[in-house]
């Protein structure tokens, strides 16, 4: 079973310059290889006689010296499993990353330091032990320079331990899930809004940025500024998100969740920004994988299906209600509040 652990790294000033380094090799090496691919294509599509073969990276480094300087295996998995035909890397735009392989302990954490190829060791916060070998590492660096590790490890596969749990779970805006389990009882997780508790500071960081000459050394450092603003919101919102996934898969051996299109929600205006804060779907996608891994049953109900309308005392289903209606009494005398009724609803599609 592979599993992957992500630690921060604390590389040195000549690491950390030989790290930017390798990142810039693999996205200019990925960019002109499928440069080639998008010409090969081309040529198929015209006729032009033979189609000859595609470009390795190797092919590459006698006219651009500076590849050799990386880590080889750096380029090894290019084009390697693409769902569709892949895009160009951006600089500014795409993740800033590079995977290499494991080969005979070239890579390996030893003293709180991890052992990379070219690199040596580099120091790293390892807060979480692992056991097991290790595949391969993807060495990363985000928009305010900082570096991380993730590392892919092959390891036993755990033992599974049954929770005897059911639950279901609706998802909202007011509050971020609603849940309950079989034993009727139901707790409601309040959106913690992480966008909108910074927004003051965000908007006050964009506008110093806006006022900063375009080029200049002022405007570096407001924009890096702006990036640690959201920096600090994303890894709040992961943090939150991890917990709770985590302590519903621990809990619960089959788990209901609600289905939700965000694309198609974020078109009204007036919610379009809460929705994006909300991150339904990672939210989901965790659950996924987590129950995935500890062998539990993870139901999606359908989209379509009218959890909020159902009475769920009798099984009728009743009008559309509007957003603002929180509560409601069914025509067979039941008093529901919305969103517990709807997970009442979800949990019954575990039986």
């Amino acid at each position: 079973m592979l599993k992957g652990y992500t630690y921060r790294l604390h590389p040195t000033p000549a690491q950390a310059e030989f790290l930017v380094r390798t990142i810039g090799c693999a996205r200019f090496i990925y960019n002109k290889l499928l440069e080639d691919r998008i010409a090969i294509r081309e040529e198929a599509k015209a006729g032009s006689g033979t189609r000859r073969k595609p470009a390795t990276p190797a092919s590459y480094k006698p006219l651009f010296p500076f590849l050799a300087e990386a880590d080889s295996l750096a380029f090894a998995k290019f084009f390697a499993g693409t769902a569709g035909f892949p895009t160009f890397k951006s600089r500014r735009r795409s993740r800033a990353s590079y995977t290499t392989n494991n080969q005979h302990g070239t890579i390996r954490i030893k003293a709180g330091k991890v052992r990379l190829p070219k690199v040596g060791f580099v120091r790293l916060t390892q807060h979480r032990p692992f056991e097991g070998v290790i595949r391969s590492a993807t060495v990363s660096m985000t928009k305010t320079g900082k570096f991380f590790i993730s590392i892919l490890v092959e390891q036993d596969v755990e033992p599974w331990i049954p929770a005897k749990n059911k639950v279901g779970i609706d998802l909202g805006l007011k509050h971020f899930a609603v849940m309950t389990n079989d034993a009727m009882v139901s707790e409601k997780i309040d959106n913690p809004r992480f966008l909108r508790q910074s927004e003051t500071k965000v908007r006050k960081a964009q506008r110093a940025l806006s006022r900063k000459k375009i080029g200049s050394k002022n405007r570096e450092k407001a924009k890096l500024l702006l990036a640690k603003k959201h920096e600090k919101i994303a890894n709040q919102r992961k943090d939150f998100l991890h917990k709770l996934s985590r302590r519903i898969v621990d809990e619960n051996q089959v788990i209901v969740v609600e289905t939700l299109k965000s694309k198609d929600m974020m078109k009204n205006h007036k919610v379009a920004k809460s929705i994006g804060d909300i991150s339904w779907y990672e939210f989901v996608r965790q659950l996924e994988y987590k129950s995935n891994f500890y062998e539990r049953t993870l139901i999606k109900a359908d989209p379509w299906f009218a959890s909020t309308q159902i009475c769920s005392s009798c099984g009728v289903k009743g009008e559309k209600k509007a957003m603002d209606v929180r509560e409601w009494t069914c025509a067979c005398g039941a008093h529901h509040d919305r969103d517990i009724n709807a997970s009442i609803n979800l949990l019954m599609l575990a039986d």
